[in-house]
């Protein structure tokens, strides 16, 4: 039974570790894919690198999008879209 007994802080240590790091992680990133896959034509962005534009096509096949600028149209992959930027350009609808 001792030999459990000096396992148990490593136990604990992996425990916390699990839910204060891993597990929020992974929540993230289904939110993240949630909404890449909710995105739609019309809807304002800002990518990850801080580009505001709004999204103009959407191709499932590679995962991409086209995102329409004031320099022109340009291609991106729809993971590169930041997800708390962009939703606060598109606010959810209120609900009554």
């Amino acid at each position: 039974m001792e030999g459990l007994g000096q396992f148990f802080p490593l136990i604990l240590i992996f425990i916390v570790a699990y839910f204060f790091m891993i597990r929020p992680q992974m929540k993230r990133q289904k939110d993240e894919k949630r909404f890449a896959s909710e995105l739609k034509k019309g809807d304002k962005i800002i990518t990850k690198s801080g580009l505001h534009g709004k999204v103009v096509d959407l191709n499932e096949k590679d995962n991409s999008c086209i995102i329409e600028t004031m320099a022109g149209r340009l291609k991106f992959d729809k993971s590169a879209i930041s997800m708390e930027m962009s939703k606060k350009l598109n606010p959810a609808p209120v609900k009554k």
